[in-house]
């Protein structure tokens, strides 16, 4: 019986081959991106799920509020960690790690000099606890033995392979290796990589009590409560049973505790929080050690994309099904003559649509990696298209058909099945799809079709106007013909690299470069650096946090910012000043600028404001401007900022410029590898996430598009093949090609009309919402909607055009023939 179905399911299939590669395509696309999307859940889902008691490990985070100021931290003060295992006894184990910058690595060898190996990220202090916590498997060395002791590393076999290739991993334990030239540390073991769904990705483990013993313990604040780092985070496994809202609590008392012993240090707003550890991966809210981070927000705007898209191809399925209903009425008429009840009939026409379903599937198989490729700027480098072979992705992929096979086939196989064998045969039967004014559910669907379309064009220009407008609008500083770039710089020296001086003086000599600045960031970037600082406003003492940047008195007018006030900083590390925006001016209680000049802040160790800036955009427009200061310590100043010629009276050869720039830095860091970025691309770059989703609405509206106009052409072609003797007739009766175009393509227009009209207050609903997140933003102009109705009314008369000016040209004779 099977057999049978399936054997006269495909000969009707063949028979219809237009609409059902129609069908085909349709839902293949939606098959497609739905496989992706799941791939991409799926893999985020699997992050940090490994650990054996991931319900009881939570790292401790950092909120900072401030009456006009609240922030957010991943690290906490480095005496927690010490705090917490003396008295808390709801932590079982607890771990702390500092994560390390670049570090320069040289491996000494015996009667040679030291092999020296480029820059090395993933580098942490850890202390002896973390390989109880963390559960890696020892490939030499033991965790007992490790990380008790200054100056012992442990390495993962991917940088044991990178440091000592080929030596065998427990000929390695005792070798050295030498940290930033300064630190030199013994190997004590080799574990593997934790795991592929991770972002503990850490290739490097030097034992945190080698900071003790050399500068870094000041660097790092290792007995001030007040100070938080980012790089100081904490781990803790809890006790059974303990419930992480009641060690919060606990954190509360601890803190004050401790704070109230360092009577010197001011009161401030710090608490604790305790974040699992699975939501690591997703929280955008506190850093994650620079690794891709999952975003909900995006990934449920992929899951929508794809259930859209499902859709549109079984809106295409139902549509074309149901107006094809008159031409199989014969064939059921007969069949139920035959014998055949309506449950058979329901089982025939849902194996077509099985088999339709099946063909779409396979098809999107191949469209699969096309996709992946498509969509890199969200899918991570892991994920292959060979997890397509995964048991639980067939399993997926096999649910997919069977639920779209029923969805898509129900209603036409149900509708199809009702016929009365009497009724088709005396074409007597009237369908409600057979005729286009009384098509009220292909009208629905097709409504719905080029509404979701209209919905994913007209956002995609708001996305487009949003980001438009945030690189257009006045930052505040100029960004065009500016390169950037960082200086090699060891932190955890308390000696100064005067390299970085020699080389600006060099390169302020060469002919392509107009001005030349030493700072420690450009005006707008991702990085912030922050400070809380006391000032006094009418009398009353008054705290908050202020970001804070270093620059040189050539950096203001490198980048044209303008002052309002005073003037810029004094090249000089002993005479401390500051500059401020015009934020902090009013936070300070002066509206006229001039009147901040000579304020001290900091009242403990006081340093004036010399110069008020005109306020700029440190960060995206997502932000509201925030109080700023710059200050002229130069010993943190490790990036060098250049103005290009740009040809506008001056001589300008970028591409030369920069061999010079290099050469000369070369010459200076013979060891460093050397990297620049234009401004401009790093302002752009603030709009990462804005370009991401513009990409992603670009391809949605696309598909959708070329999804709707597809169901369309098979909706066209249908009626115009169905009105091909009224078409002849009115030929003869001496219409028009216009006229007959016009009378083909007038019904399905409005349609699109009505689309447009009904999608775009939703539209723009929900992309007000959306711009809700930027401080500063754009406005939803008119125009944007003449637009998206322009271009779906426009591609809506293309498409129907294609068929209905052939059908309109077509010799009427041959159409009134068999009259």
């Amino acid at each position: 019986m099977i057999q049978n179905y399936l054997i006269i399911a495909i000969r009707n299939i063949w028979k219809r081959k237009v609409f059902n590669a129609i069908n085909v395509v349709g839902l293949a696309i939606g098959i497609s991106a739905a496989l992706v999307i799941y791939l991409l859940v799926q893999y985020d889902a699997k992050f940090e799920q490994f650990h054996p008691d991931k319900d009881r490990l939570y790292r401790m985070v950092s909120h900072i509020s401030f009456t006009d100021l609240e922030i957010d931290n991943s690290g906490v003060p480095f005496p927690t960690a010490t705090a917490v295992r003396n008295d808390l006894p709801q932590v079982e184990l607890a771990t702390q790690f500092l994560l390390a910058n670049e570090q320069s690595i040289r491996i000494p060898v015996a009667g040679s000099d030291p092999i020296t190996i480029k820059k090395q990220k993933d580098i942490v202090y850890a202390d002896s606890m973390y390989f109880s916590l963390f559960s890696y498997q020892w490939l030499a060395g033991s965790k007992e033995k490790n990380l008790k002791q200054p100056f012992q590393t442990v390495l993962t076999e991917s940088r044991a392979a990178l440091y000592f290739p080929g030596i065998p991993y427990h000929q390695l334990i005792g070798k050295e290796i030498i940290y930033s030239d300064s630190i030199r540390c013994s190997i004590s073991g080799i574990v593997k990589e934790l795991n592929p769904y991770t972002d503990l990705t850490f290739k490097e483990f030097i034992s945190l009590p080698t900071i003790f013993v050399t500068d870094l313990k000041r660097q790092y604040s290792t007995e001030q409560w007040g100070s938080i780092n980012s790089s100081s985070q904490l781990f803790l496994k809890l006790a059974k049973n303990e419930l992480p809202q009641k060690v919060e609590k606990q954190l509360v008392l601890l803190r004050d505790k401790y704070r109230n012993n360092l009577k010197e240090e001011p009161k401030d707003a710090i608490t604790q929080l305790l974040q699992p550890i699975t939501s690591i991966h997703y929280n955008t809210q506190f850093e994650a050690y620079g690794n891709r981070k999952a975003n909900r927000k995006q990934e449920a705007g992929l899951l929508a994309i794809a259930g859209f898209l499902l859709v549109l191809g079984a809106i295409n399925y139902i549509n074309l099904s149901t107006a094809q209903a008159s031409d199989r009425a014969k064939e059921i008429g007969i069949r139920k003559t035959l014998g055949s009840n309506k449950f058979q009939i329901q089982k025939q026409f849902l194996a077509e649509t099985f088999l339709i379903t099946l063909s779409a599937a396979l098809l999107s198989i191949l469209l699969t990696p096309w996709l992946l490729e498509s969509f890199d700027e969200f899918i991570p480098k892991s994920l292959s298209v060979l997890e397509l072979l995964q048991p639980h992705v067939l399993l997926f992929l096999g649910l997919m058909v069977l639920a779209l096979s029923f969805l898509a086939g129900y209603y036409p196989a149900i509708l199809l099945s009702r016929l009365q064998p009497v009724a088709v045969l005396k074409q007597t039967i009237k369908f409600s799809g057979g005729h286009a004014g009384k098509a009220w559910l292909r009208k629905s669907l097709t409504i719905a079709q080029f509404g979701i379309a209209c919905f994913f064009l007209l956002a995609t220009f708001i996305v487009g106007k949003q980001i438009y407008f945030s690189l257009n609008k006045e930052l505040g500083f100029k960004k065009e013909a500016i390169v950037h770039f960082s200086l090699p710089w060891d932190f955890f020296s308390d000696k100064e690299d005067n390299r970085r001086f020699i080389l600006q003086q060099e390169l302020s000599q060469l002919p392509g470069i107009v001005k030349v600045s030493l700072a420690n960031d450009a005006p707008a970037s991702g990085s912030t650096s922050t400070t809380d600082m006391d000032f006094l406003v009418n009398g009353a003492k008054k705290t908050t946090m202020i970001e804070v940047k270093r620059a040189d008195s050539a950096y203001f007018d490198l980048y044209g910012m303008q002052l309002v006030a005073g003037r810029t900083l004094r090249n000089n590390d002993t005479t401390r000043e500051y500059v401020i925006n015009q934020t902090f001016a009013k936070l300070l209680g002066f509206d006229d600028p001039k009147q901040a000049i000579g304020i001290l802040l900091n009242q403990s160790n006081p340093k004036p404001v010399v110069g008020v800036l005109k306020d700029f955009h440190p960060r995206s427009t997502h932000e509201s401007i925030k109080p700023l200061a710059y200050s002229s310590e130069l010993k943190y100043c490790y990036s060098l900022h250049l103005a290009l010629a740009n040809g506008k009276g001056q001589s300008a050869n970028w591409p030369a410029t920069l061999k010079q720039v290099e050469k000369a830095y070369s010459s200076i860091y013979p060891e460093e590898e050397f990297s620049y970025k234009f401004f401009d691309e790093s302002v752009a770059e603030l709009y990462k996430t804005e370009q991401h989703t513009l990409s992603l609405l670009k391809w949605a509206a696309g598909l959708c598009i070329f999804i709707s106009a597809l169901g369309l052409l098979g909706l066209v072609i249908y009626a115009t093949n169905s009105r091909t003797k009224e078409i002849g007739i009115r030929k003869v009766l001496g219409a028009s090609i216009a006229n007959l175009v016009y009378l083909l393509s007038k019904d399905f227009l409005k349609l699109v009309f009505i689309a447009l009209l009904i999608a775009s207050p939703l539209t723009v609903f929900v992309m007000n919402k959306w711009l809700e997140e930027y401080a500063y933003r754009t406005e939803i102009s008119w125009w944007l909607f003449a637009l998206t109705g322009g271009i779906l009314l426009l591609l809506s008369l293309v498409t129907i055009s294609f068929r209905t000016i052939k059908a309109a040209k077509e010799n009427p004779i041959n159409n009134l023939r068999s009259e």
